[in-house]
């Protein structure tokens, strides 16, 4: 006579339901990954393509034969080395302006009675939640109004005020997480507010700048509206309206090897940044997300 165990059948049926959950976060991780990575490969592939693979039909998903051509075409017809050196200059100074400024108001909003602190709090909110292309009929006014055309302030101001709540609110949420202790030791010390802020908080908060700020100039970098109204002196032009303005020999060529390289060649500085300061990212991301 065969005795069974009533218990074994739910520990079979837990850990078929675990391998189906495991299988299914699989698939999805990766249809994610090949829907987010395949747009930035048929960029990278196109740019290095010559010609006759780019207007075959059918398409010709892997190059047959590889070429630099594109890439020498895009330095040799136009300063392109310089126009990324505009956006690096425009991107890296509003990015700093708003580490400068919205780090100071949001340790204020964090640790300090500030009348009205919630209606400031929520009108930040609004502010990032607004839409900016409708700021731009107003900014073209102001910029017209002062003459600011052709100079990269009529960039770095707006850039900078667009991106500052977003500095306030993630820098906000990271110094909630920092105990109390450290600033009761540094009044003790008879440290002042600033000089506790720049001296004892600021270095442990390292995390939450770098991202933010990566996030504020990734925003400056790509930002094209602004930048092809604002700026229309050839040599003053940043990466996305020069990689915008690339036309072909002919007048009705689109010149898609050119528009890849070029691509290629302003978004490779922001994967590099990303890059190197990857794990400050993920515990700036990730600092802010549990309490206790």
């Amino acid at each position: 006579m065969t005795t069974t165990h009533p218990s074994a059948y739910p520990a079979a049926k837990t850990d078929r339901a675990f391998s189906l959950r495991k299988v299914l976060l699989t698939i999805g991780v990766i249809f994610v990954v090949v829907f987010s990575l395949a747009p930035i490969l048929w960029q990278v592939l196109t740019s290095i393509k010559v010609n006759a693979d780019i207007a075959a039909i059918p398409n010709v998903y892997f190059p047959r034969q590889f070429t630099l051509q594109h890439y020498i075409e895009i330095f040799n017809r136009r300063p392109f080395l310089n126009y990324m050196l505009n956006s690096f200059f425009v991107a890296a100074t509003s990015t700093l302006l708003c580490l400068a400024l919205g780090t100071p108001a949001a340790y204020a909003l964090a640790r300090l009675r500030v009348p009205g602190e919630r209606f400031i709090l929520a009108l930040v909110l609004i502010v990032t939640l607004f839409p900016y292309i409708l700021l731009f009929i107003g900014l073209l006014e102001i910029v017209r109004a002062t003459g600011l055309a052709n100079n990269y302030l009529a960039l770095i101001i707006p850039y900078t005020a667009i991106n500052i709540p977003l500095t306030i609110l993630v820098m906000r949420s990271f110094f909630q997480q920092l105990p109390r202790d450290l600033e009761d030791s540094a009044k003790v010390d008879s440290y002042n507010t600033w000089q506790m802020l720049v001296r004892i908080l600021l270095p442990l908060t390292t995390p939450a700048l770098v991202t933010t700020g990566i996030l504020a100039f990734i925003a400056a970098w790509n930002e094209f509206i602004f930048a092809l109204t604002f700026i229309t002196r050839e040599s003053m032009k940043t990466i996305p309206v020069a990689v915008a303005q690339i036309s072909g020999t002919a007048v009705f060529e689109i010149p898609y090897g050119a528009l890849a390289a070029a691509t290629v060649v302003g978004t490779l500085p922001l994967v590099i940044l990303v890059l190197l300061f990857q794990r400050r990212i993920v515990q700036g991301l990730t600092a802010g997300a549990v309490k206790g």
